[in-house]
């Protein structure tokens, strides 16, 4: 299982204390759990967290966290970050083996839009879904799923069932659904004006009532 090997510390004490004293620190308290193992609580430096914020696929990216000689393959499973700054004061990640059974969010990558037919005829890409959700193991997460639009026209449809997917991944969807549309800019125009026409008509039965 290819992995991005990080460096961390374990931290002795809990607590919102203990946190803000890793926080001036420059470094980020976090927890690895999961795998019927106990709770790990480490410590991250922030630059190096943010640096792999900044990077795609943080949600699939396998990390080798050393903690104090330790080692531990998990999977980044939340960031909790400060309501002002937006800057990370709390990560988790889960402990992940080579036989885990995982459910991810795989994002969506839409390539060649800029050659689309449809979009050269002003039509506008409509996404639907920017993720799909998918089981697998660690050996076969994808780190995206592409969408090619370059023979796409103005009322085509995209939908999750034609997707191309790997060896060992599935669907965790039982029915097929839209994840994008290439439509002309008068229907996304519509779209608000007929969603807001329903409550008004319903509040005029009301009175009527």
């Amino acid at each position: 299982m290819k992995s991005t090997k990080l460096n961390a510390t374990k931290r002795v004490k809990a607590g919102k204390g203990a946190s803000r004293a890793n926080r001036r620190a420059g470094l980020i308290p976090a927890v690895i759990y999961g795998d019927k193992k106990e709770p790990v609580m480490i410590a991250l430096e922030e630059k190096v967290l943010v640096a792999e914020m900044n990077k795609k696929g943080l949600w699939t990216r396998q990390y080798e966290i050393v903690a104090d000689g330790e080692s531990h393959h998990v999977l980044c499973q939340d960031i909790q970050k400060h309501p002002v700054s937006n800057r990370p004061i709390h990560a988790d990640f889960l402990r992940i083996s080579k036989n885990s059974h995982l459910t991810l969010d795989i994002p969506l990558t839409f390539a060649n839009g800029e050659v689309a037919p449809g979009i050269k005829k002003g039509g506008i890409l409509n996404i639907v879904h920017r993720t799909i959700e998918v089981k697998c193991t660690p050996d076969n997460i994808p780190e995206t799923f592409v969408i090619d639009l370059a023979q796409a026209e103005i009322g085509d449809s995209f939908w999750a069932f034609a997707i191309t997917l790997p060896k060992g991944v599935s669907l965790t969807a039982e029915e097929d659904f839209t994840v994008a549309t290439i439509v002309t800019p008068t229907q996304t125009e519509e779209a608000p004006a007929v969603e807001a026409a329903a409550p008004a008509a319903d509040a005029a039965a009301e009175k009527k009532e």
